[in-house]
């Protein structure tokens, strides 16, 4: 593995190279960056993981929102400077809901599609979140979480909470805001409580 992470020039840009992610029928999806640790945790799992540059932290796609991306193929250009990754994408790549990111032309409009204000993405997050925590598998951030406990989990729990208070403007609040309800239903299954038990106690109080 550590030969195929090395055969990329990772000095050409400072230790990130740009990534054209593609689905299996040729649709580009997304442009994203790796860096070496994001390669290693995409062999090692399989399912493809960037680094953010903003965020200074690896993530895998789909960890909150379950639309992970499997790697089927990863190729590297001529100049071993930047990677095409063939995958089967498990929902949209775009944060807006469209399927790719590049879903429209120079000059037209963004077009965010309809939300859904069911908790069915909840559920499958936390029905995601207890396979991590009863089946761990290598380079999941939610594996790790578990793995380093209870201390760890509560610690990134407050941490995210402070990211929310101190952020500025809409999408970073909505951002932000994501990560705190994905570490929260990781707390929540740390201590074996569902979703549901939380929902069921809101409706009690509604009474």
């Amino acid at each position: 593995m550590e030969e195929l992470i090395e055969q990329v020039n990772w000095e050409k840009n400072n230790g990130v190279v740009p990534v054209i992610v593609q689905d299996t029928k040729g649709e580009v999806l997304t442009l994203a960056y790796m860096d070496r640790e994001a390669l290693r945790r995409t062999l090692e799992t399989g399912y493809a993981h960037y680094y953010s540059r903003s965020q200074g932290r690896i993530r895998m796609k789909g960890e909150v929102s379950g639309n992970l991306q499997i790697v089927k193929e990863i190729r590297i250009d001529c100049d071993n400077d930047a990677l095409l990754l063939i995958v089967e994408s498990k929902g949209p790549a775009c944060h807006t809901g469209n399927y790719s990111c590049f879903y429209r032309k120079l000059g037209e409009p963004e077009r965010i599609l309809p939300m859904d204000y069911s908790l069915t993405i909840l559920r499958e997050l936390e029905e995601l979140i207890r396979k991590r925590k009863e089946n761990p598998i290598e380079g999941s951030y939610t594996s790790y979480l578990f793995r380093e406990g209870k201390e760890k989990i509560y610690k990134k729990f407050g941490e995210e909470a402070v990211e929310v208070l101190v952020a500025e403007g809409r999408d970073r609040i909505i951002y932000e805001v994501a990560d705190l309800l994905y570490h929260l239903l990781v707390l929540l299954a740390y201590n074996d409580i569902s979703l549901g038990e939380v929902m069921a106690e809101l409706r009690r109080r509604r009474k």
